[in-house]
C-alpha cells in the first residue's frame, strides 16, 4: 500500500500532505465544478492506506490512532474538503462501528474490504422527517425465520451512490422509541435497495449526498450489527467519532482559508484587513487545540463526548468565519466563479450542519455539563 506505513501521527500527516499536494489540490476546482471525485483519487486514498486508518492490521487495516486520522483528514481537507469528508464518513461512521460492534464473521466479510479501500462505507440514519431525533424514525424492519425485511427512506446520506456498504438504522416499532432501533449492514445491490436521487449542494460538491429507498429489502440474520434494539448505542458511538472527523475536515478548510487571507493581507496591508486576520488566527488556534484534545481523549479511551462536540462546534464555526472574512479581504476577486475564496466559503458553510448541527452540539454540551437535565439524548 504505497510503501511502508508510517508509525506515528506526524508520519501520517506528511504522507497525507504529499498525496494531497500531488493528487488532490490540482483537481480541487474540477471536483467542485463537476461535483465528482475522480476514481483515481479514491484509488489513491486506498493505495496510501488512508481508508484503513484506525483498523488493526489483523483486519487488513493500516493501524493508526485517532491523532493519525485527524492529521490525515486535516491535510486532505486543506486540498479538498470533499475528499476529506468522503474519507471521514468511510472511517468514522461505517468502518469504526463494524470494527467495534461486528462479529468476527462480519469483520471478515465487510471490514476487510472496507479497510483495504475495495469498498467505500456509508451511514444512513437521517430521514425526511427525522434528523437528530431518532425517536421519530419511520424506517421499519420486521423479522421472520429467514431474517429481516426493511422498508423506508433515508436522506442526505454521504457516499451513498458509490458505497459498497451502507450501515442502516431502522425501528421495529416507533412506539418503543430508542429501544426499538437496530443497526443493519446492507450491501448496495441488495434487492429492494435503490438510490432515488443525488442532491446538488451549496458546498462539499464532489462528496455524494443522496436519498436511499428501501423497498422490502431482505437481509439475513447476520446482517444485524450489535444486539437487536441496540442501534442507538451503535449510532451514538459512530457519531461521536464522526464529529471528531468532521471537525478535522473543517479545520483543514479553516487553515487553507487563513493562508489565502494571509497572502491577501500581505499584498494590501489595510488596518481592517489586519484586524480580520488577527481574529481568524484566534479562531483557528482555538479550533486546532480542541480537535487535538478530542483526538487525544479518544486515543486514551477516555469519555470524549464533550471534547468531540466542542471540537465540532468550534472548528465548524472557525471554518465559516475565516472563509467568510477571506472573501471580504479578497473583495470582488473573491467572488469570481474560479476563486478559491468563494469555494472555501461554500464548503465551510456546510460544516455547521453536517454530523449534528451547531444547535445539537450546544445541546449535547449543555446536557453533558449539567447532568441533571433530562430529556432524550440528542445525536
Amino acid at each position: 500500500m504505497g510503501g511502508d506505513r508510517p508509525t506515528d501521527a506526524q508520519g501520517w500527516r506528511e504522507r497525507a500532505h504529499a498525496f494531497a499536494t500531488r493528487s488532490v489540490a490540482p483537481l480541487a476546482e474540477r471536483i467542485d465544478r463537476e461535483d465528482r471525485i475522480p476514481e483515481e483519487v479514491v484509488r489513491g486514498l486506498a493505495e496510501e492506506g488512508f481508508l484503513g486508518l484506525s483498523t488493526p492490521s489483523e483486519w487488513d487495516g493500516t493501524d493508526g490512532d485517532a491523532r493519525s486520522t485527524v492529521a490525515v483528514l486535516e491535510e486532505l481537507s486543506r486540498a479538498s474538503a470533499s475528499v476529506g469528508v468522503l474519507t471521514a464518513v468511510h472511517l468514522s461512521v461505517c468502518t469504526a462501528p463494524i470494527l467495534n460492534w461486528g462479529t468476527d464473521a462480519q469483520r471478515e466479510r465487510f471490514l476487510r474490504p472496507l479497510a483495504k479501500g475495495e469498498w467505500l462505507g456509508a451511514f444512513a440514519l437521517t430521514e425526511p422527517g427525522a434528523g437528530s431525533d431518532t425517536a421519530r424514525l419511520t424506517t421499519r424492519y420486521s423479522k421472520d425465520d429467514g431474517g429481516f425485511s426493511l422498508r423506508g427512506t433515508k436522506t442526505f446520506i454521504s457516499n451513498a451512490v458509490s458505497a459498497g456498504i451502507v450501515l442502516i438504522f431502522a425501528t421495529s416499532d416507533p412506539t418503543l422509541g430508542h429501544k426499538g432501533i437496530s443497526a443493519f449492514i446492507v450491501p448496495p445491490g441488495t434487492k429492494g435497495f435503490s438510490v432515488a436521487q443525488r442532491f446538488e449542494k451549496l458546498g462539499l460538491r464532489g462528496s455524494e449526498t443522496a436519498e436511499i429507498v428501501l423497498d422490502d429489502v431482505r437481509l439475513p440474520r447476520d446482517s444485524l450489527l450489535g444486539p437487536e434494539g441496540g442501534g442507538l448505542r451503535v449510532a451514538l458511538g459512530a457519531l461521536q467519532g464522526g464529529r471528531v472527523g468532521i471537525a478535522s475536515c473543517a479545520l483543514g478548510v479553516a487553515e487553507t482559508a487563513f493562508m489565502e487571507m494571509q497572502r491577501a493581507v500581505a499584498a494590501d496591508d489595510a488596518e481592517w484587513k489586519r484586524t480580520l486576520l488577527a481574529r481568524a488566527f484566534a479562531d483557528l488556534s482555538a479550533a486546532r487545540a480542541l480537535v487535538a484534545r478530542a483526538a487525544e481523549a479518544k486515543d486514551a479511551e477516555a469519555p470524549y463526548v464533550i471534547e468531540a462536540s466542542a471540537a465540532k462546534l468550534v472548528a465548524s464555526r472557525a471554518a465559516f468565519r475565516i472563509a467568510s472574512a477571506g472573501v471580504d479581504v479578497a473583495g470582488a476577486a473573491g467572488v469570481r466563479a474560479d476563486a478559491p475564496a468563494q469555494r472555501l466559503l461554500r464548503d465551510a458553510r456546510v460544516f455547521p450542519i453536517v454530523e449534528g448541527t451547531t444547535e445539537i452540539q450546544e445541546l449535547i454540551l449543555a446536557r453533558s455539563l449539567l447532568p441533571s437535565l433530562t430529556g432524550p439524548n440528542p445525536l
